[in-house]
C-alpha cells in the first residue's frame, strides 16, 4: 500500500460511515414510509421495496471490479455523487402522475450505488488503517452508521411529517424531503472528498487477489455444514423480515383499514429515533454477553428475544389503542429484542466467514443475509392484504418456529466469540 496523504481516522471514519448508513436506510426503509403516505398499496410496497435489497444480495459478484479497477476513494466518492443525484431525481419525480415507476427506478439506481459505496468504503477502512487501528475504530464506525440510520428513519421522516402538516400536501412534502436528502448527500460527499486519505493498493496485491478470486466461492460453498449454516442465515429473521415491511403501513395507516393512524412525525420519533436507540442498546448488551459466555449459551435466548416481541403487534392490531403510549412501548420492546437477538446472528456470520478469504466470505454471508430479508419481504404485503393486520401478525409469530428450529440445529463452536483469558487480561 502507498499512502499519498495521511489524515486522521477521527476525521474521515465518522463521515464515511454516516454516508453509508443514510442512503441504505432511505432506500430500504424510508421508501416504505413515503409510499405509504402517497397511497401505494401494501402488496406493491412489500414486493417492490423488498426487491431493492437485491443489490446488497449480489454485491459480492461485482466487488472484484472495485478491487481491481481504480482506487477505493474514487469509487466511493463517485457512488456518493450518484446517490446525491438519485435522491434529487426521486424528489423531482415524486409529483409526476407515474411517480411510483419513476421513483422506483431512481431507488434502484441508488441501491446499486449504495451497495457499491459500501464495498469501496469498507475497502478504504481495511487498507487505510492498520489492524490495531481497525479494531480501535470499529466502535466509532458502527456508531456513526447507526447515527446515519437515526438521521434517515428519524430526523428525515420527522421533517417530512412537518412538511406534510405545513404544506397540507403529502406529495410536495416528500418531494422537498427527498430533494433535501440529495443536498445532504452532496454535502457529505464534499466532506469525504476533503477528509479521506488518498490511498492506493500495490498492483501486485491486486493481481494476487484476481488469481485467488476463483477460489473464494469454492472455499465458501465447501465449508463444513454449509447447507445448514445458510438455512440458518436465511430463516433466522423470517418473521422480522416481513414485520419490518408492514410495520410502517400499520402504524401510519387509517384506523378504518386496521392501522393506528400515527402521524409521520410521531412515527419518525417512535420508530426511527427511540426505536433505533433501543436497537443499539440491545445490540450492545448482546455483544457483551456473547463476549463473556460464548455464542452457544445465548443462541436460543437471543433467537427468542428477536421473535417473541413480534407477538405484541397482534394485540396492537386487535385492540387498535388510541395515542402513542402503547405503540411506542411495543416498538421499543420489539427493537430492543431485535438488537439483542441480532447480536447472535452477526457473530454467527463472523464465524461463517472464518478462513483464508475472510473479507470475501463475509461479503457472501451478508449477501445471503440480505436475501433472507428480500424474499419474505416481497410476499409480506400480499399476506397482509389477504389476512388483515391481526392475521398477518399471527403469521409473523408463527414464522418464529423455523427460526427457532434452525437456531437449535445450526453447528458452530459453542465458545465462539468468547474472550479468552489472555484477551481479558490485556
Amino acid at each position: 500500500m502507498t499512502q499519498k496523504s495521511i489524515k486522521s481516522p477521527w476525521l474521515w471514519v465518522p463521515s464515511l460511515y454516516l454516508t453509508e448508513g443514510i442512503p441504505y436506510i432511505i432506500i430500504t426503509t424510508v421508501s416504505v414510509v413515503m409510499y405509504t403516505k402517497l397511497g401505494v398499496s401494501n402488496s406493491d410496497i412489500g414486493l417492490y421495496t423488498s426487491l431493492l435489497y437485491l443489490p446488497w444480495v449480489i454485491k459480492p459478484i461485482w466487488s472484484p471490479i472495485v478491487d481491481l479497477f481504480g482506487s477505493k476513494r474514487k469509487w466511493f466518492l463517485s457512488m456518493q455523487l450518484v446517490l446525491a443525484l438519485v435522491f434529487l431525481g426521486v424528489g423531482m419525480t415524486t409529483p409526476a402522475s407515474n411517480f411510483f415507476f419513476l421513483t422506483l427506478a431512481f431507488f434502484w439506481m441508488g441501491a446499486f450505488a449504495s451497495a457499491t459505496n459500501d464495498i469501496a468504503s469498507d475497502g478504504m477502512y481495511l487498507i487505510a488503517l492498520k489492524p490495531d487501528q481497525q479494531s480501535f475504530f470499529v466502535g466509532l464506525r458502527g456508531t456513526f452508521y447507526r447515527i446515519g440510520m437515526i438521521t434517515g428513519n428519524g430526523l428525515i421522516v420527522i421533517i417530512a411529517g412537518y412538511l406534510e402538516t405545513s404544506l397540507a400536501d403529502n406529495t410536495q412534502a416528500w418531494s422537498w424531503t427527498m430533494i433535501s436528502v440529495g443536498g445532504l448527500m452532496l454535502i457529505l460527499t464534499l466532506i469525504n472528498f476533503l477528509t479521506t486519505p488518498q490511498v492506493e493498493e500495490v498492483q501486485a496485491e491486486k493481481t494476487k487477489e484476481e488469481k485467488s478470486f476463483a477460489k473464494v466461492f469454492q472455499t465458501f460453498f465447501t465449508k463444513r455444514n454449509i447447507g445448514l449454516s445458510l438455512a440458518f442465515v436465511l430463516l433466522y429473521r423470517l418473521g422480522e423480515s416481513q414485520l419490518v415491511k408492514m410495520a410502517s403501513p400499520f402504524l401510519l395507516g387509517d384506523r378504518t383499514d386496521g392501522g393506528l393512524a400515527i402521524s409521520t412525525s410521531d412515527y419518525g420519533l417512535i420508530y426511527g429515533t427511540v426505536g433505533v436507540i433501543a436497537l443499539l442498546l440491545g445490540g450492545i448488551v448482546g455483544g457483551i454477553l456473547i463476549s463473556r459466555d460464548g455464542l452457544g449459551k445465548w443462541m436460543i435466548p437471543m433467537a427468542l428475544s428477536l421473535n417473541l416481541p413480534n407477538l405484541l403487534y397482534i394485540a396492537l392490531a386487535y385492540f387498535q389503542p388510541e395515542g402513542l403510549v402503547y405503540p411506542a412501548t411495543v416498538v421499543i420492546i420489539e427493537q430492543l429484542g431485535y438488537g439483542f437477538g441480532f447480536a447472535a446472528y452477526m457473530v454467527f456470520l463472523i464465524y461463517l466467514a472464518e478462513g483464508m478469504y475472510k473479507t470475501s466470505h463475509y461479503a457472501l454471508a451478508t449477501g445471503f443475509m440480505a436475501m433472507g430479508m428480500m424474499f419474505p419481504g416481497m410476499i409480506s404485503g400480499y399476506v397482509q392484504e389477504w389476512l388483515g393486520y391481526t392475521g398477518f401478525f399471527v403469521w409473523v409469530g408463527l414464522a418464529m418456529i423455523p427460526a427457532l428450529i434452525m437456531a437449535a440445529s445450526v453447528k458452530y463452536p459453542k465458545d465462539f466469540g468468547q474472550k479468552k483469558p489472555e484477551e481479558t487480561n490485556q
